[in-house]
């Protein structure tokens, strides 16, 4: 009798354990899709080789009018005078987004290099922080050179090795009917890059939008070789240089997209719980004389035209609009996303060069605690309004300093002026490339070196991309085989210089 009774005891209390417990679940299931709902969709736009002065609303001579939807962003959302790439060229600039970190500490000093596996990355920080992730268009993050092309199936540098759940992407810069890897499967696509990235990052969207998405959208454009559709150059004038003509049409395709993308995420009434944040990955290139809009240097120098960029952040409701000369760069954008959603600390290295500029939302100033700081094709370092620069790395090249408040064209060198500025400036920099150089040797992770070997291959020299050639010209019936004579640009910059000594 009293055994039953215990059992009987027994088995309400557990009854009324369970019913406890399982209210706590669905609780705290309830708070954590509440709290996914409230979290922002984040939709990071990168243009390729897109000049400061490439943009309506810097009253460029023919895109004045021709970028409206870059223009409404910039009017209703913040626009940064002074965004810096990371680098003076892609692939470096590219890593920093993902990392937070200056390009030489990730394996990617320059192009066409692996971005380290071992790196913590934005994706798979906010892929545990329970978002869907998706990477769209240019990678140029696997290793390998050469113009576009898929991404190896089984390559161990895709986009889902570093937290994307889905990736349509393609080697490098894409074009018109793109060649690409959709998780894993080579396809062929029809149609304008631009146009074809947001249609898939649409699509990504609406197929999670029970939960936040991260997107990220890396246009081919204005890349050269330069294909615009003809209706994306009607509103430029028909006697330009028709490379010049081309380029800009690709500017206005562009736009175009980003207007199918903004107006979507309105009929799906996400716009008031998504952020933008538009950039560049580097400055302009020589032929198109209003890229930079008077800026020293274009792509490939350290000079402001080189790595000084149209940044963007849109975010309806959330953020007062403004125009803003703050200083920021793409090493900020991780530390910024990071700091908005209160993720964790260790969601980043210990090491990292980039800092949240999320008081900007708000419309306050935030305070940098260190320059901002530059180590591709030469050095350099900005800290507020000057900038100490040697913009290369060859023999015989002097350092300079600017203030770029009063001579952001970098015209009047003060290096003699401010003897003590420049001491402590350089004292910076020679602890920045101390500590990178640990960072090179693989002493930020937790094994201390570097697992994965460096690879810089031109993707027409690789076997297995060899095998593929089939498959690429079923796809693409207008494919031409690759030269199996072509030498890399490296290889082509190596022979160069040998014919140069020899005369």
């Amino acid at each position: 009798m009293n055994l039953s009774y215990t059992n009987s005891s027994n088995f309400k209390y557990r009854l009324t354990r369970y019913k406890q417990i399982l209210s706590i679940v669905i609780i705290a299931l309830c708070t954590q899709a509440y709290a996914d709902s409230k979290r922002p969709n984040i939709i990071l736009i990168m243009s390729d080789d897109q000049g400061w002065g490439q943009i309506g609303y810097m009253d460029h001579p023919q895109l004045k009018g021709n970028t409206p939807n870059l223009d409404k962003m910039a009017k209703t959302g913040i626009r940064f005078n002074r965004f810096y790439a990371a680098a003076s060229v892609c692939s470096p600039t590219r890593a920093s987004v993902l990392t937070g970190r200056s390009p030489r500490r990730t394996g990617v000093p320059g192009l066409h290099k692996r971005l380290c596996l071992q790196e913590k990355t934005l994706p798979q920080a906010l892929k545990k922080a329970g978002y869907a992730t998706a990477h769209f268009g240019k990678w140029h993050l696997g290793g390998v050179q050469g113009t576009a092309m898929p991404i190896l199936p089984n390559d161990p540098n895709a986009p889902n090795h570093y937290g994307f759940d889905e990736y349509l992407s393609a080697t490098n810069y894409i074009e018109m009917n793109p060649l690409m890897t959709h998780n894993g499967k080579v396809v062929g696509l029809k149609g304008e890059s631009s146009v074809l990235m947001v249609e898939a990052g649409l699509k990504f969207i609406e197929a999670n939008k029970n939960k936040p998405t991260f997107t990220v959208l890396w246009y081919g454009s204005p890349h050269f070789p330069y294909t615009a559709m003809e209706k994306d150059m009607k509103g430029l004038p028909k006697d330009m240089n028709s490379k010049q003509r081309q380029l800009l049409g690709e500017i206005v395709a562009m736009d175009r997209s980003i207007g199918m993308l903004r107006t979507r995420l309105r009929e799906l009434k996400m716009a008031e719980n998504t952020l933008i944040w538009f950039c560049s990955d580097n400055g302009g290139r020589v032929h198109e004389p209003h890229a930079m809009a008077g800026l020293r240097g274009a792509k490939g120098s350290l000079h402001e035209g080189g790595i000084r960029v149209p940044g963007i952040i849109e975010w309806p409701g959330k953020i007062k609009p403004q125009v803003t000369n703050f200083p920021a760069s793409t090493m900020d954008i991780m530390p910024t996303i990071i700091d908005l959603l209160d993720l964790p600390k260790d969601s980043m290295l210990d090491v990292v060069d980039g800092e949240s500029i999320a008081p900007l939302f708000k419309g306050k100033t935030p305070k940098r605690s260190h320059g901002i700081y530059f180590g591709n094709k030469g050095t350099a370092l900005i800290k507020g309004k000057y900038k100490l620069v040697k913009n290369g790395n060859g023999k015989g090249i002097k350092w300079q300093l600017y203030d770029l408040e009063k001579d952001m064209a970098e015209t009047t060198d003060l290096l003699n002026q401010f003897p003590e500025l420049v001491k402590q400036m350089m004292e910076e920099i020679e602890s920045t490339n101390s500590s990178i150089y640990q960072s090179e040797q693989g002493k930020d992770y937790p094994e201390g070196k570097v697992i994965q070997p460096q690879r810089s291959t031109l993707w027409s020299k690789m076997p297995e991309y060899q095998k593929l050639y089939d498959l690429f010209a079923e796809l693409k019936p207008d494919w031409k085989r690759p030269d199996p004579k072509a030498k890399s640009a490296k290889e082509r910059r190596a022979e160069k210089k040998k014919k140069e000594k020899a005369k």
